[in-house]
């Protein structure tokens, strides 16, 4: 007997990202669908953008979960549009991003406070940061520096 997709959805929420293990592949998005076709589960994966040299891990770390939960026909797609967007981070992604020391995403473009102290006296040190998604800012209260996610 196949699980719904419901229960996939769920299995797949237990993936974390590579480069930001707190937070999973559905919470951050990239997870665009899933659905069976015959007995072949079919999984759609946006990565946050299209040269991110994470997404072969992503899928081969999809691809490992759904083996162990059993199911033995897994096809991962690789969609490049829509490009993904901080859009579609969920809540939960966002608030477990905040508790890992990353900013979250914000529309006003820049984070809203310092993740460790909760301070709003921040300023941006560069554009740049660990990764492509992320730039580096400082808290001029606890002088920590921290990533924020860049609102893309």
């Amino acid at each position: 007997m196949k699980p719904s997709v419901a229960e996939i959805w769920t299995w797949l929420d237990e993936v974390p990202d590579p480069e930001i293990p707190v937070i999973s592949v559905v919470d951050l998005g990239i997870v665009r669908h899933v659905a069976w076709d015959g007995d072949t589960l079919e999984v759609a994966v946006t990565p946050t953008y299209s040269g991110c040299p994470a997404t072969r891990i992503i899928s081969l770390d999809i691809e490992t979960a759904l083996h162990d939960r059993g199911i033995g026909d897994v096809h991962i797609e690789t969609r490049i549009s829509p490009p993904w967007t901080t859009d579609w981070l969920s809540e939960k992604g966002r608030a477990k991003l905040m508790d890992y020391g990353i900013a979250p995403p914000r529309a006003a473009g820049g984070p809203e406070c310092c993740p460790r102290c909760k301070s709003t006296n921040v300023t941006r040190i560069s554009q740049f940061g660990s990764t492509p998604c992320k730039a580096q800012w400082r808290c001029a209260d606890c002088l920590e520096p921290f990533d924020y996610f860049k609102c893309i």
